[in-house]
């Protein structure tokens, strides 16, 4: 995220009449995925930096490598795309698209997961009843009072 800022602030800085086309352009749809993949990592670094520092892991630096990538390409790919308003649009709108696509496939596991953890405390809860009427059947059976 942080690579996204300020390759957007260079860009309102530099002026648009400036950028060309990059001869190593990045494609819209691995862009998008580029994309994808800071916001996630983003979140991580959010919820748990500590833990990504811990174990070395420079999520930029993967990213990057994993697209093969520099950081100058993505830099210029995304200026590049940056001052052509509707294709940015269209790649975060798909960014967008997707993770909320995806948060809504996590919350309908979570949903399930917590109807199965419900049922299954409920069908402890029954059996515990049913055993302890049983139990009070034979007491009362035995004349135990």
């Amino acid at each position: 995220m942080v690579i996204v800022i300020l390759c957007f602030l260079a860009v309102t800085c530099d002026g648009s009449d400036r950028i060309k086309k990059p001869d190593n352009l990045i494609p819209k749809d691995k862009m998008s995925d580029i994309l994808y993949d800071l916001y996630i990592v983003n979140a991580a670094k959010g919820v748990n930096r500590k833990l990504l520092e811990t174990n070395g892991l420079e999520p930029e630096t993967y990213i990057l490598t994993k697209y093969n990538i520099d950081s100058t390409q993505f830099s210029n790919s995304n200026a590049y795309y940056a001052i052509k308003n509707d294709v940015y649009k269209t790649i975060v709108d798909k960014v967008k698209e997707r993770l909320e696509k995806e948060k809504a496939e996590f919350e309908e596991i979570q949903e399930k997961e917590e109807m199965k953890t419900k049922t299954r405390r409920d069908s402890i809860k029954n059996h515990a009843k049913r055993r302890k009427d049983s139990i009070r059947k034979v007491i009362d059976s035995i004349g135990f009072n």
